[in-house]
């Protein structure tokens, strides 16, 4: 496959996760996120997941990797901030990341 293949399907799951996200946010949250805003807390999330080490954690008995989702809010909320993108209520980034996490699970992806 292609890089120019590979980032199309990155998009296209990418496209998938962010619906997905926004079916999962509760009512009241539904419209607070624009699209580019959700876009931007999964490459957050992705880039977390990489610089974390969280990705070559091993898997406990059960073969689960536990995963902080605190910690990953914490770090779209500063890197947020940082990056100039505005302040985010660490109670309302949580449900973006869960909705990324039960994506994954969706998918077949252990958290």
């Amino acid at each position: 496959m292609g890089l120019e293949e590979d980032f199309f399907m990155a998009d296209a799951d990418d496209e998938k996760t962010v619906e997905f996200i926004k079916n999962y946010l509760p009512q009241e949250l539904k419209e607070k996120f624009v699209d580019d805003e959700l876009y931007y807390f999964i490459d957050l999330i992705d880039e977390y997941y990489a610089e974390s080490g969280v990705l070559d954690s091993n898997p406990d008995a059960d073969g689960y990797v536990v995963i902080d989702l605190e910690a990953i809010v914490d770090y779209i909320v500063k890197e947020a901030k940082s990056d100039g993108q505005g302040e985010y209520d660490p109670e309302e980034i949580l449900f973006v990341v869960q909705g990324e996490m039960e994506y994954g699970n969706s998918l077949g992806q252990v958290d």
